[in-house]
């Protein structure tokens, strides 16, 4: 019914919680969300992926937070098999549900049900190794076209990454490449309302420098120590999490806690714009202001024909 989409840091997990506080969600038997954060899946990750606290969850319940262990690898073909779930799940129950969060494929798994193909190691690896050898490129392109010349037809011979890729599904899976559908740059028309917020990059400086400042002081070295300590370790995933690799590096004495808070800024606002340009190229997204957001967003729901 809704999205919240937007880069880190601007506040859309405080603007569905306010939602769910006022009287819109009534009218619906209530409000459930559904989280788009690639980091928020993994247990104990808490702190750094500001996940929403014990008092939030509720007052709006939230589904694919803690789904699995760090030391588990979580891929986008493994949310998408959760999100059908819990959209059934809330639509049983009457409700209406919310996606929000920042990971841009993850929310186009859950508004647009992409069919996504799986990953195929040994079959790429053979590829790679192919595309290697001389002539390799075009030798994979002529492949490609004869097994499936709509994908074929979609790239330049010479783009090694997305020939790979392609030849890599229809031979792992048996199944064209180009049948998984139009691919990220169509956007269709769904019955979600698809709503973006976003801050100017000073102010949103200054609010990831406060909360990074918050986090720490909250715990977060703590619990990045803990994780570190377990047996099992964290996936390769869960441990390139951002803020959690730099912290992890300062806990094993690469770097001063002054160099890993530089860090953590700078990969933030470098996460920060990827994902402004990739929700900004979708034309569905109706943009807010981050300050007072929530009448505009009702305004977007009562015109909305859902």
């Amino acid at each position: 019914m809704l999205a919240v989409v937007g880069p880190t840091g601007v506040g859309k997990s405080a603007l569905v919680l306010e939602l769910a506080s006022s009287a819109w969600p009534a009218r619906f038997g209530g409000l459930e969300a559904i989280s788009a954060d690639a980091m928020a899946v993994y247990r104990g990750l808490d702190i750094g992926t500001a996940k929403p606290t014990a008092t939030e969850r509720a007052v709006l319940p939230y589904h694919l937070l803690d789904i699995v262990e760090p030391d588990v690898a979580f891929s986008v073909a493994d949310y998408q098999h959760r999100v059908v779930r819990a959209r059934n799940e809330i639509a049983a129950a009457g409700h209406a549900a919310v996606v929000v969060g920042g990971t841009g494929l993850y929310v186009r798994a859950a508004v647009d049900g992409l069919t996504l193909p799986g990953r195929f190691p040994a079959v790429a690896a053979a590829l790679e190794a192919e595309a290697d050898a001389a002539g390799g490129l075009a030798s994979l392109y002529e492949r490609l076209l004869a097994l499936d010349p709509v994908s074929a037809g979609r790239m330049l011979p010479g783009n090694r990454r997305r020939l790979v890729r392609a030849l890599e599904v229809t031979i792992g899976s048996g199944r064209p490449f180009s049948s998984y559908g139009p691919g990220l740059g169509t956007y269709p028309e769904v019955p979600t309302v698809l709503v973006g917020v976003d801050l100017p990059g000073e102010l949103l400086e200054r609010r990831v420098r406060s909360r990074l400042a918050a986090q720490l002081d909250a715990g977060w070295l703590d619990e990045v120590a803990r994780l570190l300590a377990r047996p099992a370790g964290l996936s390769q995933t869960a441990g390139q999490a951002l803020g959690y690799a730099e912290l992890a590096a300062h806990l094993r004495g690469a770097c001063s806690l002054e160099e890993a808070r530089a860090e953590i800024v700078r990969r933030t606002l470098a996460l920060a714009r990827r994902q402004r340009r990739w929700f900004r190229r979708d034309p569905r997204i109706r943009w807010v202001a981050a300050e007072n957001p929530l009448p505009e967003v009702l305004a977007f729901l009562e015109d909305s024909p859902t």
